[in-house]
């Protein structure tokens, strides 16, 4: 409410006695006073608040940048048909795009997703977007870049199933209208079509798997890209103590982490031991990006984590020790609801993939 201030002035009569002259002037009316400057505006100050977050978090960049892959518009181009092509998986059913959908956050909304002949692993499978940023691949971290994980799921025999590179070549080979595109893509080599240059084009085209959301626009110098709900809900973030894990662009991903780093977490997956071997890796996870992350559900590396309310408490209480109320799940659910981004509509279009050959294997749902 703005404070206001009330004058009444009482002024009396004089009149003469006698001559006019010894007559008093009429008493001056008093000037009213100056209204009060509005009351500054309830919540944080967003310049202050906006500088602790450029310091932590920060904007994303337009492109993963990677000195060994360097992305160009044909890997771009090549890269997009692979990403899209079923055929590279035995029974011609499944794509990158299967499990990784871009039209749906990058993600198929699973708890774990179907692969060959409807099988399905023991993880949840997290978002495309932005994981060319992250430290490593998988929730193990298994795979160093997004070239290395590209390779992952064609070879595994319960998602897409191919029984080896040489098969995944025989089939990229047997497609004509491949080769120039390999050739435009990886030029100057004698032989570009390799399993190699099939997950470099991949990993060029997850480079630039970007989303843009209101929260960069914050960070930018837009006050007006934040609700006062949503800057309230980034100040409870960043003094909750999420940061101490969820941190950089990405807002997570850069790290490892025990999940129950303060109560035990209920789960008999053993995380990153199961790569390294090393007994202070067990239960050990990569740090989940938070971009995009209520559109990235179910939660958590088994998908087992159906509302991202009940994602907040679990992870304050496992990971903080902390208990937070209703106000204070509301408010951090508010903060990462503007963490909500999209990715330029053309660049993620589906491609016309080219035909295949009279060579080319036929499915094989075995």
């Amino acid at each position: 409410m703005k404070p206001m201030i009330a004058l009444v002035v009482f002024a009396a009569a004089a009149f003469a006695c006698s001559e006019p002259a010894s007559s008093p002037a009429p008493a001056p009316q008093a000037a009213p006073a100056p209204e009060a400057a509005p009351a500054a505006p309830a919540g944080p100050d967003r310049a202050a608040l906006r500088a602790r977050a450029n310091q932590i978090l920060g904007s994303l960049p337009d492109e993963a940048v990677s000195e060994t892959n360097p992305v160009t518009e044909a890997k771009i181009t090549l890269g997009r048909m692979l990403y899209y092509d079923t055929r590279f998986s035995k029974a011609q059913q499944i794509s990158c795009n299967s499990c990784h959908g871009l039209a749906t956050s990058g993600v198929d909304g699973e708890p774990t997703s179907a692969g060959h002949r409807g099988q399905r692993g023991a993880r949840n499978s997290p978002s495309v977007y932005n994981a060319a940023f992250h430290v490593a691949q998988f929730w193990d971290g298994r795979a160093a870049d997004v070239e290395a994980q590209a390779k992952g799921p064609v070879l595994n025999p319960i998602e897409m199933a191919m029984p080896d590179e040489a098969h995944v070549i025989t089939v990229l080979r047997s497609i004509p209208g491949y080769a120039p595109l390999f050739q435009a893509a990886f030029p100057g080599q004698k032989d570009p079509i390799s399993y190699d240059d099939f997950a470099r084009a991949i990993g060029a085209f997850e480079r630039r798997l970007v989303t843009s959301d209101r929260f960069d626009a914050f960070l930018e110098g837009n006050d007006a890209a934040l609700t006062d709900t949503e800057v309230a809900g980034l100040e409870a973030f960043l003094d909750t103590g999420c940061t101490t894990c969820h941190m950089g662009p990405t807002v997570g991903g850069k790290l490892f982490q025990k999940i129950g780093l303060v109560e035990p977490y209920p789960t008999t997956d053993v995380g990153r031991f199961e790569v390294t071997k090393n007994e202070a890796d067990r239960q050990v996870f990569k740090v989940p990006s938070l971009r995009n992350v209520e559109k990235t559900g179910p939660w958590f590396h088994d998908g087992s984590i159906t509302t991202l309310d009940d994602a907040i408490r679990k992870m304050a209480r496992y990971q903080l020790g902390k208990q937070l109320d209703d106000a204070q799940v509301a408010s951090l659910h508010a903060f990462l609801a503007s963490l909500t981004g999209s990715a330029d509509a053309a660049y993620i279009a589906v491609p016309e993939l080219p035909p295949s050959g009279p060579d080319t294997p036929a499915p094989d749902p075995s």
